[in-house]
């Protein structure tokens, strides 16, 4: 796990926010940091996850802004664009996850992302995936959760993927407004700038387009994956 330290300047363009934003939510104590030499210092890791949080939190402006930000990043770094569709496996989506409360459905979905054969340590992601929702749940609203490790670990998983389930009824997983959550992702990253990216894509397109709503009537993983596919190809036009 990466232990390298940013100061201000670094930090700020590798979360993609302004400087003296950064540097405030130093200040006010939001994020872990230590001032010395003149500079601000953050640890990677640590600036990560509150990127994370940060990000889930966003207001669909905010999303879009750190989204085009990602992506002009991405285009100046590589011909191909990535498609966060791409990154979901067949074996590694269920409509009817049984889960009734918070922690059996984060053990179905660190369950289900290890039937994709790609992850090296599931009880060890399963209590990544605690200690992220113990410390700030990542159900956003609007029927959804995007859930992650706490710590972006590159050696949890084999590849990059995305896991999908659809629980049989609205689990109470912690969403800003209270309501229930159906729609669950699972970001399984080995790559910290895409971990971030795809939550940004995931959490914008949650925002910007019906995918969601239109998943709630799948019957299949196929279709559901077509859904998503179809969702994505239309939010990049």
């Amino acid at each position: 796990m990466s232990r390298t330290t940013f100061n201000l300047k670094q930090a700020a363009e590798h979360v993609h926010i302004d400087v003296n934003e950064l540097k405030h939510a130093a200040q006010r104590g939001e994020v872990e940091s230590s001032e010395h030499g003149g500079d601000w210092w953050f640890e990677h890791r640590v600036l990560d996850e509150w990127a994370q949080r940060r990000l889930l939190a966003s207001s669909g402006r905010e999303l879009k802004r750190h989204h085009d930000a990602i992506m002009d990043e991405d285009r100046r770094l590589h011909n191909t664009p990535w498609k966060v569709s791409d990154l979901f496996r067949l074996s590694g989506m269920n409509l009817s996850m049984p889960g009734k409360a918070k922690a059996g459905m984060v053990r179905d979905m660190s369950d289900l992302a290890g039937k994709t054969g790609l992850v090296y340590d599931p009880e060890g992601l399963f209590k990544e995936l605690m200690e992220r929702e113990n410390s700030a749940s990542t159900a956003v609203g609007q029927g959804a959760a995007f859930m992650h490790p706490r710590f972006h670990d590159p050696y949890l998983f084999e590849e990059s993927f995305v896991a999908y389930g659809r629980s049989e009824r609205p689990v109470f997983f912690g969403a800003p407004n209270g309501e229930g959550t159906r729609h669950f992702f699972l970001v399984c990253s080995t790559d910290h700038v895409q971990h971030l990216n795809i939550l940004a894509r995931l959490a914008l397109m949650a925002h910007a387009t019906e995918f969601l709503s239109i998943l709630d009537e799948t019957t299949s993983a196929e279709e559901a994956l077509a859904v998503i596919k179809a969702a994505e190809e239309g939010f990049l036009k």
